[in-house]
């Protein structure tokens, strides 16, 4: 039986309930890991994954212009429409079923808005340590339709773009998945690797340990991740070497 937070079998489930929490009116924010003002010594990362947040933004409001060195950046939207602007000369809409990656590189300015006046947009913002430092800043964008990640795991983001996936200057391989009912994916690990499983909605089972809404999973040490059980769930699959 896997228990919160406690290392079982080569899992460990973080509970949704356990992550930081920031409530700044327009900005409705929960923390993975370790950010601003949230500091939990034994969560600063999973692996190379920095930074998981699931942020509510009101209406028109949004992130003002702020810098990003040497970091991967992913934008992942749940509900609603994020602008994104850049120092690049990058302008954009984000919407559900898009991947943006940015690297931030040698240094880069970027300012990200609800682009309603009249709805909330709901995201993650994913921050993935980069392989290579000082690189030249970069920016992709592209949209993984609801059919290709029903029933299965669609390989969204990886280190070659393999597949049609953004490239990330990381050995990180990241996939998105809509499960439900009697769907089963599975998904060989190479030794060596450490995985993170977010849970954006639903509910699922993985490696046996079920999961709920913003519950994430952290393994090591196995040699394939089975997901099954699931209801209505959305899910992101982080694989690191």
């Amino acid at each position: 039986m896997n228990c919160n937070d406690k290392e079982t079998n080569m899992l460990t489930l973080r509970k949704a309930t356990d992550r930081g929490h920031a409530n700044h009116g327009w900005l409705d924010s929960h923390h993975t890991f370790s950010f601003a003002d949230y500091y939990d010594p034994r969560e600063m990362g999973w692996g190379t994954l920095r930074v998981i947040n699931e942020d509510r933004v009101a209406p028109g409001m949004g992130f003002g212009t702020h810098p990003h060195r040497d970091m991967e950046i992913i934008s992942y939207v749940l509900e609603g429409a994020l602008e994104h602007r850049d120092s690049m000369g990058t302008g954009s809409i984000i919407r559900p079923g898009d991947v943006q990656r940015m690297s931030a590189g040698t240094g880069v300015t970027h300012s990200e808005y609800n682009h309603s006046k009249e709805q909330l947009v709901h995201f993650l913002q994913i921050w993935i340590e980069p392989k290579f430092r000082g690189v030249r800043p970069g920016y992709e964008q592209k949209n993984f339709p609801e059919q290709e990640k029903r029933g299965r795991l669609r390989l969204v983001a990886a280190p070659d773009g393999r597949d049609g996936a953004v490239t990330i200057n990381q050995d990180a391989w990241i996939y998105a998945g809509l499960l439900n009912g009697a769907d089963q994916a599975r998904l060989s690990i190479a030794a060596g690797h450490r995985v993170y499983v977010h849970l954006v909605k639903g509910a699922l089972t993985v490696n046996g340990q079920v999961l709920g809404e913003g519950d994430g999973a952290k393994l090591q040490g196995v040699e394939e991740l089975v997901l099954d059980g699931a209801s209505n769930a959305e899910v992101l699959v982080f694989d690191m070497t």
